[in-house]
């Protein structure tokens, strides 16, 4: 940040009294710019035992495949945003949705948040942000063209939690290098 979004003046980094972090500071009207994690939302659709992938058309990543996920938008709530999410990338409608995974991305500022759906019709096609909308069997997941750690941590707890029979909320951190299953 080099200008303050309040005054438009230019902003230094310093540390506030009472913080112990560098932080954007108007060295005219001293607003302090605080920058925080994104929270990005998405949903984990089944259909019949299957998993709804979507192949992204857009960067980052673009031609690899997803879970259907994407940045909260102000004003909207976690649960509101991975529908709406799912929506835009997938042509498709959820039902029943439950929260399932929480994984904190410390070292790309990210908090992931997935739930668990039903579709709730077979109705799902490609949009402008997805080239190819597929559900795959457990078997026929493309884990070597994932497009996001996360969502590869996502599947293989997803997987092993189906196997279970039991989804308990999952808190985790994805760590820098974080590989997990490859096949």
């Amino acid at each position: 940040m080099n200008f303050c979004s309040n005054c438009g003046n230019r902003v230094s980094q310093k540390i506030p009294e009472g913080d112990n972090r560098l932080r954007s500071v108007c060295d005219h009207c001293h607003s302090i710019h605080y920058e925080n994690p994104r929270i990005i939302a998405g949903i984990i659709p089944e259909h019949n035992g299957q998993i709804l992938l979507c192949k992204r058309a857009i960067e980052p990543q673009m031609g690899l495949w997803t879970l259907p996920a994407g940045f909260l938008e102000n004003g909207e709530s976690t649960l509101e945003g991975a529908v709406r999410e799912c929506a835009e990338e997938t042509n498709a409608e959820v039902v029943d949705p439950s929260l399932y995974a929480v994984y904190d991305i410390p070292h790309i500022d990210q908090v992931y948040m997935f739930f668990r759906a039903e579709l709730a019709s077979h109705h799902f096609g490609p949009s402008p942000e997805s080239t190819e909308v597929a559900l795959f069997d457990e078997d026929k997941i493309p884990w070597a063209n994932l497009a996001f750690p996360v969502v590869r941590a996502t599947l293989d707890r997803y997987f092993d939690d189906r196997k279970e029979g039991k989804f308990e909320v999952i808190t985790d951190t994805i760590q820098p290098g974080w590989k997990g299953r490859l096949e």
